[in-house]
């Protein structure tokens, strides 16, 4: 699987930047010309030009010239990439969780007390 990991890793690493972040939340909204993206952004079009090319050369983004105007476009199949990675991730740290209160309810046992304290007397 070394095309996902390399491509999941292009994804975290586009996202790992705040300005693109800013770039994707914006996109994911509806698609922009490069200058109305740019416009929000206090760097030379130039710079916003590479941002794009980072987010399009990790599948997040598209873009299309028609005329003179480049628009971008949010890539779903991008995002669920980072989604799957996360969401993964998320369901094996839920099942730990519940085995770990399961573990706890029985250390307590039926009455709720720990076994430590079931053990002492008053």
């Amino acid at each position: 699987m070394p095309n996902y990991e390399g491509s999941l890793d292009a994804v975290f690493q586009a996202l790992a930047d705040p300005t693109r972040r800013d770039m994707v939340e914006r996109l994911i909204r509806g698609p922009l010309s490069v200058s109305k993206l740019a416009q929000p952004l206090e760097m030379s079009l130039p710079a916003v030009m590479q941002h794009l090319q980072v987010l399009e050369a990790c599948g997040l983004v598209r873009s299309e010239k028609v005329g003179r105007v480049r628009t971008c476009h949010i890539e779903p199949a991008g995002l669920r990439t980072a989604e799957g990675w996360i969401g993964r991730q998320r369901t094996e740290w839920e099942q730990r969780l519940d085995r770990l209160g399961e573990h706890l309810s029985e250390e307590r046992g039926p009455s709720g007390q720990g076994s430590a304290e079931q053990g002492s007397t008053s």
